[in-house]
């Protein structure tokens, strides 16, 4: 998350972030999901963000203020990647649709299945921009403290 924080203060998307560091945009992707870097890996990000290297592992050295993820900047995140995941499907199914209602325009199926998926992005897009809570941070908390039998 701190990879994430960081590459999202300077506005670079992973694939940026992956050249200046001369990694994979995988890596990245996985760094940001938790998986722990590779020394060398840690040493090209701390290098592309200007930070010490202690900063990027936290083990070794508490956290520096400005790096720490909180609580609410975590559920911002989240709901930042759910709504840039809303607009890429969005923008998939249009061009999706388009090109198939042009193909197509004789088969009734293509709108069957068409009114189908976009009830679907409808209810993505409800669940994105937060009004349905459905596997929001919260449900996730709640079915933990459920499974843990008390509070986090």
């Amino acid at each position: 998350m701190i990879i994430r924080k960081l590459r999202l203060k300077r506005g670079w998307s992973q694939a940026q972030l992956a050249e200046m560091a001369g990694v994979t945009t995988r890596t990245i992707q996985r760094v940001e999901q938790g998986h722990r870097p590779s020394m060398e890996t840690c040493k090209a990000l701390a290098s592309v963000f200007e930070v010490d290297l202690s900063v990027l592992q936290p083990e070794d050295k508490p956290m520096q203020d400005d790096t720490e993820l909180k609580l609410d900047e975590q559920y911002v995140l989240l709901y930042a990647r759910r709504v840039k995941e809303f607009y890429e499907y969005l923008i998939t199914y249009l061009i999706t649709a388009a090109v198939f209602f042009f193909a197509f325009h004789d088969a009734p199926i293509v709108y069957i299945i068409f009114a189908g998926l976009g009830v679907g992005l409808v209810v993505q897009g409800l669940i994105a921009f937060g009004v349905i809570s459905f596997m929001s941070p919260g449900w996730e908390r709640r079915l933990a403290e459920r499974r843990l039998g008390r509070k986090l």
